[in-house]
């Protein structure tokens, strides 16, 4: 009876010890995460950063300003525009209508929206290609970058002239080409198949179910306390920074929410949680779908296998703004990066998010 016994107690020993080297080797990878944020200082950063583990925040810190010209310091509540984070937004909302049997991901999108003016959408784009990057609609943010801030668009109508009448740029699902196009069509389907306008919609079944109060459509004209100004360097190009205002739209199912990094970890924690979408269509959602241009992409949210662990998320880039929600599943650790000051590549938000990660992939950080 004693030999059984003495095996379980050194089994037992030896999980202790491995789980006490496990924990240790945690531990010394998020302190060193925490010093290199600590170190960090404008201009090398300017924004605000976030990490979290089981839904417990771990660091929060804000560097740099929200208005260089009134000399105004970025807070860790300070309102950032997400850019491109929207997408996942739109995403949720669109999956919420398939949820509830409204939306079929299937079927051609003419089947819901019978007046779209491009019979080849109509025809054959489906819900799942428009999610996935795959319809073959174009970018038109890229195409109309420098006269977007300029024009008066509120409504989701307002950007048809765009992309609408344009042909597509290859066979729908035979490739991977983003397109804010297709998200745009994505809010057309939200707001025919729900009955309400594309805002308010997820005013009221996203942000709302997830705590979300300090998301917002903010109108160009708009002045809003603690909301950051955007500046650009024209992605490092210009040694001087400019205003960003000329390049910004109202948010849209594309892009441009203004939000702050709590409100973003509580948009994470709902949706990983099942409380926006059902568990099947969240772990689908953060399935790697398709090949993107680096890495692979579910719906609304980009699947990175390229690491020592899965990390799922999404980026956002614009002339003023660089961001990224990023959450690493082995660890459950999850990164939100906002700034408001873009750079050159593997400068500014690029360089942290890429040093966070090198650290929890075990690899030393790329000074």
């Amino acid at each position: 009876m004693k030999k059984p016994i003495m095996r379980k107690s050194y089994y037992a020993l030896f999980l202790f010890i491995l789980i006490g080297q496990l924990t240790f080797s945690q531990k010394e990878k998020k302190q060193t995460i925490f010093t290199y944020l600590n170190e960090l200082a404008y201009p090398e950063f300017s924004g605000s950063i976030l990490l979290a583990q089981k839904d417990s925040i771990l660091f929060e810190k804000a560097y740099g300003y929200a208005s260089l010209e009134y000399d105004v310091k970025n807070q860790v509540n300070t309102l950032f525009n997400t850019a491109s984070i929207t997408k996942t937004m739109t995403a949720v909302a669109a999956l919420q209508l398939v949820d509830k049997g409204l939306l079929d991901l299937e079927v051609p999108v003419g089947n819901y929206l019978p007046n779209y003016p491009n019979r080849t959408v109509r025809d054959s784009v489906t819900a799942y290609q428009l999610l996935t990057h795959t319809s073959g609609l174009n970018n038109f943010l890229v195409d109309e970058s420098q006269n977007i801030g300029k024009l008066d668009l509120v409504d989701i109508k307002d950007y048809l002239p765009f992309f609408a009448t344009k042909p597509l740029l290859f066979s729908p699902g035979s490739k991977y080409a983003y397109s804010a196009s297709g998200y745009m069509v994505l809010g057309l389907l939200i707001e025919k198949l729900s009955g309400l306008g594309y805002h308010q919609y997820l005013d009221k079944h996203v942000f709302e179910k997830a705590g979300m109060e300090n998301t917002l459509a903010i109108p160009l004209d708009s002045i809003v306390k603690n909301k950051a100004s955007g500046y650009t360097s024209y992605f490092g190009e210009s040694d001087k920074l400019s205003k960003n205002d000329t390049f910004l739209e109202m948010a849209n199912p594309a892009g441009f929410y203004y939000s702050n990094a709590k409100d973003l970890l509580k948009f994470f924690d709902a949706l990983k949680n099942y409380r926006l979408i059902s568990e099947p269509l969240t772990k689908t959602m953060m399935s790697p779908l398709v090949k993107g241009y680096y890495t692979n992409y579910g719906f609304g949210l980009s699947v990175d296998k390229r690491w020592n662990q899965t990390i799922v998320g999404h980026t956002g880039g614009w002339y003023g703004i660089q961001c990224e929600l990023m959450h690493f599943e082995d660890d459950e650790i999850t990164v939100i990066i906002l700034s408001n000051v873009d750079t050159a590549e593997g400068e500014g938000m690029n360089k942290v998010s890429n040093s966070i990660k090198n650290v929890l992939a075990n690899k030393p950080i790329n000074n």
